[in-house]
């Protein structure tokens, strides 16, 4: 399954993608929704070719597996790819688009290609939130910011 969630961000398209190198700002903006705590070697700035893992727990309790993220792209042109999973869920595509806008603005868009198996559809439903409640604590970190 398939989930796409679109934004126009108060905020120019380098700023968002200066903001999103950072590990820092995905533990903000998934939070109460999920935690993700490093396993082994820490990223500080997501770059091509790297990869991490961390301890994944839904609502920052309930233990969920580890996550493993593999950026294949990560450009502010092309945009940002990576080849996400865990224990439970087998495939998380994750793609990020940035289109800038004039007046200091921009479309953020996340493209989320779910494979779970049988639960397929209950980790669409719960991302769907997610990704809508991460670009809102992206809206309010920009703003805050401004």
């Amino acid at each position: 399954m398939t989930i796409v969630e679109t934004s126009i961000f108060p905020a120019s398209k380098e700023e968002v993608f200066g903001k999103l190198q950072r590990l820092e700002l995905l533990q903000h903006i998934a939070k109460p929704y999920a935690t993700f705590t490093p396993i082994g070697e820490r990223i500080s700035v997501w770059e091509s070719g790297k990869s991490s893992s961390y301890k994944f727990k839904l609502f920052g309790i309930i233990p969920f597996g580890t996550h493993t993220i593999n950026v294949l792209s990560f450009d502010m042109n092309d945009g940002v790819y990576t080849h996400e999973s865990n224990e439970h869920v087998p495939v998380w595509n994750h793609r990020i688009i940035l289109n800038g806008l004039p007046d200091n603005r921009c479309i953020y868009t996340d493209i989320v290609d779910i494979d779970a198996g049988w639960k397929t559809l209950f980790v669409f439903l719960w991302a769907k939130c997610f990704y809508a409640h991460r670009q809102k604590r992206w809206i309010r970190l920009l703003k805050e910011t401004e």
